[in-house]
């Protein structure tokens, strides 16, 4: 088991070298940081030999198999771990030839939640379009649920991957629990689990204090602690600090070297500090209310703050919209209803599009579309941009109560940008692929993400849908028996009430 950790200096002021030490043991080394306000990224690279049977056999179903899980608790980025992706759990794959049909499903009924709405890869699962076929960073699906905590899966991964070690793998596995993101990689060619997990900050938001171990000589830990320093190239991004590998060396190394970035971080575009400070845009996500059957989701910006990076950036965002949602695809053909919502237009919808199906006999996950959207600046403080997205629910199942609560992940919002050399990105070490909309876009683009914002709140919306209540439909029952045999018997009265009447009298006639 190979470990990477880095942690990422905030205030490059506040830091001194005396905050880290390193400390070399006849069986064990160990690594530590005190006081450092930092963000951090653990990084645990596993052989599939090092795997359980059971869980290296799921892991060699695929041709690759990308997890991407996000905490709905909002956090600030720290570069360079500035790229998002929505609230929720998200499985972006490639079978091979050789998959079986359900195995997506049953794997996920397995590790994750036996609850889970999964049938099958054709009928669960939707396609990603891919615009740029060159693009090496994308599977051919996609799942999604919203789940709001990974404890119960980190649970089970310390369970699984920790058979043959001792007691530090279970509470380094168990750790990941507390974490923002996690990400989970394999593929044929590395033949290797790669799992990494980020924290904004210390525990409770504060600083990080905490040791480091190297347990019993197994496997490699690296660690650096770096900070983001400010670079002439534009499309690079510049770090300093410290690096070490626990075992190897008594002492914490001088480093400095840049990378170029795929996903970017947005920076302000004038400051007298040295450090690179974030860009002011940001980002609010709301509905209009009442919501009804058919919401209406808002994205709010400070309009003042909408000038693009550079003339090639274009501002998007990407929804990740559960099988209760769905977006009817021929609004957006005119241009009038897209300017009045502030939409240049819809760049890719996949999934369930259905416009009448009712949620229950939706077999997809859900469905996922990319929108460019205006960017109309004005220079009051005050001034708002609202970009509007109609949307529309489904019916849903009855439930004994006559609303039922369902979520909606915020969509993540970025700037769009072209890059003069795309094909170099790749040698970042830093960026998170498989995203599920990288492949929308073509190879020379970066993205520079903007920061959502909320007020102490989650970053996702609840809705309150309309069920029938199975509380108060007896009435309906007996209501509709009553009526059907009133009207039968009102039937059997015009039948042969009538008739009846009408022989007796041709009788008395004759």
């Amino acid at each position: 088991m190979k470990q990477r950790i880095t942690y990422v200096v905030k205030d490059p002021d506040s830091f001194t070298p005396e905050q880290l030490g390193v400390q070399k043991h006849d069986v064990q080394g160990s690594f530590s940081v005190t006081g450092v306000e930092a963000a951090k990224e653990l990084r645990i690279t596993l052989g599939l030999d090092e795997l359980p049977s059971e869980l290296s056999a799921a892991f060699q179903t695929w041709h690759e198999l990308h997890v991407r899980w996000v905490s709905p608790e909002p956090y600030v980025s720290t570069p360079p771990f500035t790229s998002r992706v929505s609230p929720g759990l998200h499985v972006l794959f490639t079978p091979r030839k050789s998959t079986p049909e359900h195995a997506l499903c049953d794997q996920l009924h397995r590790f994750v939640d036996s609850g889970l709405k999964c049938t099958s890869i054709n009928e669960t699962s939707i396609k990603l379009p891919v615009i740029s076929e060159r693009f090496s960073m994308s599977a051919s699906a996609q799942y999604y649920t919203f789940r709001p905590s990974i404890r119960d899966i980190a649970l089970r991964l310390s369970d699984q991957i920790c058979g043959g070690y001792d007691d530090a793998c279970e509470i380094l596995i168990t750790e990941l629990a507390s974490a923002s993101y996690i990400d989970i990689d394999y593929d044929t060619i590395t033949r290797a689990v790669v799992i990494n997990a980020g924290w904004p900050s210390g525990r409770g938001g504060g600083a990080w204090t905490e040791t480091v171990y190297r347990y019993r000589n197994k496997g490699t830990v690296e660690i650096g602690v770096l900070t983001h320093e400010p670079n002439p190239d534009p499309e690079d991004i510049q770090f300093g600090g410290f690096l070490t590998v626990l075992g190897q060396d008594s002492s914490p190394k001088p480093t400095r070297f840049q990378t170029p970035a795929r996903h970017y971080p947005l920076l302000s575009p004038s400051s007298s500090s040295p450090t690179p400070q974030p860009h002011p845009l940001t980002y609010t996500t709301s509905f209009q209310h009442p919501t009804g059957l058919h919401p209406t989701l808002l994205l709010t910006f400070p309009s003042r703050h909408l000038t693009p990076p550079n003339p090639s950036c274009k501002l998007h965002t990407h929804l990740t919209l559960p099988s209760y949602l769905f977006i009817d695809k021929y609004q957006f053909t005119d241009p009038l209803f897209l300017s009045s919502k502030n939409i240049k237009s819809l760049r890719s919808l996949s999934g369930a599009t259905d416009l009448e199906a009712p949620d229950w006999v939706i077999k997809e996950w859900g469905s996922a579309a990319l929108f460019e959207l205006a960017n109309t600046q004005t220079q009051s403080p005050s001034a708002q941009l609202n970009v509007s997205i109609p949307l529309h629910l489904r019916y849903l199942p009855a439930s004994n109560t006559s609303h039922t609560r369902v979520p909606v992940p915020w969509p993540v919002v970025f700037w769009a940008c072209r890059a003069d050399e795309g094909a170099k990105m790749a040698a970042n070490p830093f960026d998170r692929v498989h995203l599920g909309y990288e492949a929308l876009f073509g190879l020379k683009t970066r993205f520079m993400h903007v920061e959502p914002k909320t007020s102490g709140g989650e970053l996702v919306e609840w809705i309150d849908v309309p069920v029938l209540d199975l509380n108060k439909t007896g009435w309906v029952e007996w209501g509709t028996l009553g009526t059907v045999v009133l009207a039968f018997a009102g039937l059997c009265w015009v039948l042969f009430g009538r008739g009846w009447k009408r022989v007796e009298s041709g009788k008395k006639t004759q």
